[in-house]
């Protein structure tokens, strides 16, 4: 009896509890439901942007019609279908209505605030003759106090006839005012003769190292000073002010965003001859303050002069290299040679217009050795600016010479501008991993004066080889080099395309003219992968920012082949930064 009633009761117990358990076991599968929902609530976009021809810069998915966009990033990119999925009442939508979209662009070299200071400033680009070089200066002094420096630039010499200015040229209408105007290529410069005295230059100046003085035939200075001689006449320049460099920025960041540049690759205000301490002030007085005060319109990497590598690494120490969705720290750079232009490219063979002249070696080579090799192994991304073929082969000499010590690591080497190379170094971009950062604009100006400067053999020899280098398996990073030339990536990739440099009927070099897929790529993932940003930006891909461009045209055919096109909206982090249609409202 008493086991009779031991196994009733436990019997009983085990009903009772299995009934008292139904309320958990419901709950549980509620709880499951919630946990469903909740993730699935986690993939609900702000933003559907659908009806298009999206191109991705992602080869995994070159192409889409929709993507899904939440808190500024991208959740999904595929078929209309496939993204609807991921809409609610809240989601808004953008329907593109048949027109392309881009990877907003990355220009992977510019001087920025230099750039914004320029546009307020005397603009001396398309001057095509002396007297209208001088008619710019006549003008732009009436509107200036008298004693206050009158600063411009953007000159070159090559579109009027190739005759370099003088003081002479200007000193009859700016009797009061002292002038500086950079040639378009930042390495030469124009002072008038008032600016030459407040300087102290006079024909007893030697030129410094990695510089020049230009002088008449009676050893007078003309007024023309070439890269680190520019240093004689920089430091007497007023520094601008902390809100003229505030609202450079501003103006450099919306004229950037008109063109669909989303990211940019900054420079800074470093020249040879310029102080280094330009782009710390700059960091701290400009960029720092527009972050924390919510003016940032576009995303930054900034490099340093090189000079300056153990500041960069113990900040980076501190506060890492991502220090905002807006700021990144990049690396440092530094100068190898000049520019064709100012006949300062550092050649293997002399100037056809200058026999004697090789070009100039800015810095010395054992200093900038011992500053990459402290610079790459405390880890920071080297860039260095080299030009001249003789230029690109010490360069890439020493990246291999600091790389032998067989530590493995991603150090993504950059050559800036790599225009000119000899027979054989093309390839050794890609032995070496080395970034080619090149601005396809600059062709359009040097073609012309690369034929008479370099002879026409040499110059098609190894002139602006973008496809070359992407044949040699190099990673090649399009840029502008802004102010030297325009902020255009539309252009650029047209100029990459057909090559056809003003006047001209044909393509210069036509071999090395690129696909519009390249192009792209040049601009967007490959630029983004330049500069260690490729996990935030460079591709319309799921978990990058939502940067994107939306095109005027809606044929992807005739977009490959004419390259006509114009930005009509510029959206950042899934947000419209810029419109064609100023009376149309963010999204």
């Amino acid at each position: 009896m008493n086991t009779f009633w031991v196994t009733l009761s436990a019997s009983v117990i085990v009903v009772l509890l299995s009934i008292a358990s139904l309320p958990l076991l419901n709950n549980n599968a509620n709880y499951l439901k919630f946990a469903d929902l909740r993730r699935s609530s986690s993939e609900v976009a702000d933003l559907v942007v659908t009806n298009g021809t999206i191109y991705t810069s992602d080869d995994s998915l070159p192409f889409a019609d929709s993507m899904a966009i939440s808190n500024s990033r991208i959740l999904r990119v595929g078929n209309y279908s496939s993204i609807k999925k991921l809409a609610r009442t809240l989601t808004k939508e953008l329907n593109l209505h048949g027109k392309i979209v881009v990877p907003g662009f990355i220009d992977s070299h510019v001087h920025f605030i230099p750039g914004g200071l320029q546009m307020a400033r005397v603009e001396l680009r398309g001057v095509n003759t002396k007297d209208l070089f001088v008619e710019k200066i006549r003008k732009a002094v009436a509107n200036v106090k008298e004693g206050s420096w009158l600063l411009g630039g953007g000159w070159n010499n090559d579109i009027w006839g190739g005759d370099l200015p003088m003081a002479s040229w200007i000193d009859s209408v700016t009797p009061h005012n002292p002038v500086w105007l950079a040639r378009m290529d930042g390495h030469m410069g124009l002072a008038n003769t008032l600016a030459l005295t407040l300087a102290g230059i006079s024909r007893n100046n030697e030129n410094p190292n990695g510089g020049a003085i230009i002088r008449n035939n009676d050893g007078e200075p003309t007024g023309l000073l070439i890269d680190s001689a520019m240093k004689l006449v920089l430091p007497h320049i007023p520094e601008a002010s902390v809100d003229e460099r505030r609202e450079a920025l501003l103006r450099a960041s919306s004229h950037a965003l008109k063109r669909g540049v989303t990211t940019v690759v900054d420079f800074g205000r470093y020249f040879p001859g310029s102080s280094p301490e330009y782009p710390w002030d700059d960091f701290s007085d400009v960029y720092r303050w527009a972050d924390l005060s919510g003016n940032m319109m576009t995303r930054i990497c900034l490099f340093f002069p090189m000079e300056t590598w153990s500041r960069l690494v113990d900040l980076m120490s501190k506060s890492g290299r991502v220090l905002s969705q807006w700021i990144y720290l990049g690396g440092v750079k530094a100068f190898a040679d000049g520019s064709l232009g100012s006949n300062s490219a550092f050649f293997h063979e002399p100037y056809a217009d200058d026999l004697n002249n090789y070009g100039l070696q800015v810095v010395d080579l054992d200093s900038l050795y011992n500053m990459t090799f402290s610079s790459d192994k405390s880890g920071l991304q080297v860039s260095i600016h080299a030009i001249g073929d003789r230029a690109n082969d010490l360069i890439l000499d020493m990246y291999a010479s600091v790389a032998s010590d067989k530590q493995i690591r991603d150090r993504r080497f950059r050559i800036e501008h790599a225009q000119h190379l000899a027979p054989g170094t093309v390839a050794r971009f890609g032995e070496q991993s080395v970034v080619a950062s090149v601005q396809p604009d600059h062709l359009l100006d040097d073609a012309d004066s690369a034929s008479k400067k370099l002879g026409c053999e040499r110059a098609e020899r190894g002139s602006y080889l973008f496809k070359s280098l992407l044949t040699k398996n190099a990673q090649l990073a399009f840029g502008s080099d802004w102010p030297v030339a325009d902020i255009n990536p539309l252009k650029s990739i047209r100029t990459s395309m057909k090559r056809v440099p003003p006047g001209w009927e044909k393509a210069w070099i036509p071999s090395e003219c690129l696909c519009l897929k390249d192009a792209l790529n040049a601009y967007t993932i490959s630029a983004a992968h330049a500069c260690f940003l490729d996990k935030y930006v460079g591709s319309l891909s799921p978990g990058k920012y939502a940067d994107f461009v939306v095109l005027s045209t809606n044929s992807w055919e005739d977009f490959a082949t004419e390259v006509f096109a114009d930005v009509e909206a510029t959206y950042v982090g899934g947000f419209k930064a810029y419109s064609i249609r100023p009376e149309d409202k963010s999204e």
